[in-house]
């Protein structure tokens, strides 16, 4: 499956809309979804694991309120690191931590386990044992500064699992609102007789 990264940020929105989240934190998800399909990382399936903690409320913090506190927090980071415990898919923060480097014009390392991401605010540098950029929860830390090594790879379409989109999808069609005949006698669908 090969999608464009418009298809995935739309697609996002209304799956974190779907899952529960306003529609501004939606707009964040469907951004930092995009940013990382566009790094080459797997936007679509670290989205899904975030959207699926938040529908169960599920153990874990949520990545996106996290991403949102450090950028609106940015300057922060001039001074002291930030720490989130426990964080559900921290692949995530990635996108928000590109936004405070350009805030800052520094780069901006994040680490957890297994994992030492730079990005200078356009382009991300990772150093990743194994899957750990895939983890589960984790310790995150978030700091100025790093060594803003080879830059990944940036890519112009996404490839997300068929399961991943499937379930997306699954989570965006609870934002549609439900066929009545009212709504179809004011011109929605066909009207009340679909006979082309």
């Amino acid at each position: 499956m090969s999608l464009s990264l418009n298809e995935v940020a739309a697609q996002a929105r209304k799956a974190a809309r779907g899952a529960g989240y306003s529609w501004g934190m939606a707009e964040e998800a469907g951004r930092a979804a995009r940013w990382l399909c566009a790094q080459g990382l797997d936007g679509c399936g670290l989205l899904l694991a975030a959207l699926r903690r938040a529908d169960t409320g599920g153990p874990g913090a949520c990545p996106l309120a996290a991403g949102v506190m450090l950028s609106d927090g940015a300057a922060a980071l001039s001074t002291a690191s930030l720490a989130y415990r426990s964080v559900v898919a921290p692949a995530l923060i990635l996108p928000f931590a590109a936004g405070a480097a350009q805030a800052l014009d520094r780069p901006v390392t994040v680490a957890w386990e297994g994992v030492e991401a730079v990005t200078d605010g356009t382009a991300l540098s990772l150093a990743a044992s194994g899957d750990a950029v895939l983890s589960g929860a984790t310790d995150v830390t978030i700091r100025q500064g790093g060594t803003f090594a080879a830059p990944r790879a940036v890519c112009g379409r996404a490839t997300p699992e068929p399961e991943t989109w499937a379930a997306l999808t699954a989570l965006a069609e609870r934002t549609h609102a439900p066929v009545t005949d009212g709504s179809r006698l004011r011109g929605a669908g066909a009207g009340l007789s679909d006979n082309d």
